[in-house]
């Protein structure tokens, strides 16, 4: 073990940092949270909306939405599979043309964002639906899990010459670090999460975040499909500079994603709750702080003093 060096104690790395918009994003600054609406609007313009406020009301920096185009997206050994729906019985492939967004509505959410201050884009998942996003300028776009080795898609997100967060759930180290290889390192964001959607804390996995900041030394996130929030903090607390969440108006509306979906007030105080972990984590510099000063004399003072008498 080598000595230790009073005048080499603090070793200052400075941590990766990209912009998303006007928002730096790591080196150190405030996690930037996303708000994921996906698919939880189920259709519905007005709900979609309600969620947006939900995200601006709670100080998010921004919201998700999924845009796909189902005939491009949906396997042909599904579209024809009968699904139960709020709307009645249908086809599967039906079924993802009810909860597709067309352009009238998207420039309706793009108009409300825009007029309540909070960035918006989404994860596209097939090369039309990025051609689609790219009339409304979006800060990023969003690489999903389902779509990381779908190499043709990535470089077209790529070709956009934005920032880009990369989503590795189910994925091999092998595979995200192919994915990588296609995107300027210096505008990605490489996302943790797992894709299993049943919220088991066991798989969660949080210290991979350490290994992708050590290996890939690059802009870390997290994405949580958890029940609650506790596991997200600590994954803040762990340096992740990103973080997705999903978000609905009520778990128990219809939908896949719904049950591990955060309601507005939890989503308020997760918002808070990672804004007093960043304050409470500081900068590593060991100080001795003015209020401790008044504790420090009466306390050692008094300490020193039962020695003393010990002593005698």
């Amino acid at each position: 073990m080598k000595p230790f060096n009073p005048n080499n104690w603090h070793i200052d790395i400075k941590p990766a940092e990209i912009s998303i918009g006007q928002r730096k994003v790591g080196g150190g600054h405030p996690a930037y949270i996303v708000a994921e609406v996906g698919i939880n609007h189920n259709g519905s313009l007005q709900t979609a909306l309600a969620l947006v406020d939900a995200a601006v009301e709670a100080g998010c920096d921004a919201v998700k939405f999924q845009k796909r185009f189902p005939d491009q997206c949906v396997p042909r050994t599904q579209r024809d599979v009968i699904r139960e729906t709020p709307w009645g019985k249908m086809s599967y492939l039906e079924y993802r043309h009810r909860v597709e967004f067309s352009i009238d509505e998207y420039d309706s959410i793009d108009s409300h964002c825009k007029q309540k201050g909070i960035s918006w884009f989404a994860s596209c998942w097939d090369e039309a639906s990025v051609d689609f996003i790219k009339r409304y300028a979006p800060d990023c776009y969003k690489v999903a899990s389902a779509s990381l080795t779908a190499y043709p898609l990535l470089e077209s997100i790529c070709a956009q010459g934005k920032p880009v967060i990369l989503s590795t759930g189910m994925s091999t180290m092998d595979e995200i670090r192919k994915a990588i290889s296609i995107f300027d390192r210096r505008s990605l964001v490489i996302v943790h999460t797992t894709s299993d959607y049943n919220g088991d804390p066991a798989k969660l996995n949080l210290k991979v975040i350490n290994r992708f900041k050590q290996e890939f030394d690059l802009v870390v996130g997290y994405s949580g499909h958890e029940k609650g929030i506790t596991p997200t903090l600590a994954a803040v607390a762990l340096g992740a500079s990103y973080v997705e969440r999903h978000i609905t108006l009520d778990r128990s509306m219809w939908g896949s994603d719904q049950a591990i979906s955060l309601e507005p007030h939890e989503l308020q105080t997760m918002v808070d709750h990672i804004r007093l972990v960043e304050q409470a984590m500081g900068d590593g510099v060991k100080r001795v702080y003015e209020s401790e000063k008044r504790v420090q004399a009466r306390l050692r003072n008094h300490v020193n003093r039962m020695c003393e008498g010990h002593q005698k």
